[in-house]
């Protein structure tokens, strides 16, 4: 048995369905985030392996992949910065006290 792109798609999809019920469901931020991770890791699933079957250069899609790795990494880390700020705040990183304003 080969493994075809529609394997690839299937195990995207269900990254994909994983983030977005992780990102719904969770209250607190750091299962959000965790959601927000899966989705992009669905992206570069995609990018990887229509690039490997679809042609064309050699590496533009593990380029998008690593440019999407990156990204992931960078916002990974001010939200984390955001997050760390809202639970000396807080004492919570309950998303649902974010909506109290202090002024």
């Amino acid at each position: 048995m080969t493994i075809t792109l529609t394997h690839f798609l299937i195990v995207s999809a269900l990254l994909l369905g994983a983030g977005i019920i992780t990102m719904v469901t969770k209250r607190n931020a750091i299962g959000i985030l965790m959601g927000v991770e899966l989705i992009l890791n669905a992206a570069a699933l995609n990018f990887v392996a229509f690039n490997a079957y679809a042609g064309g250069r050699a590496l533009d899609g593990q380029i998008f992949a690593l440019f999407i790795i990156v990204i992931a990494a960078a916002e990974a880390a001010v939200a984390l910065a955001i997050f760390l700020n809202f639970y000396n705040n807080m004492a919570s990183i309950d998303v649902e006290k974010g909506t109290t304003l202090k002024g």
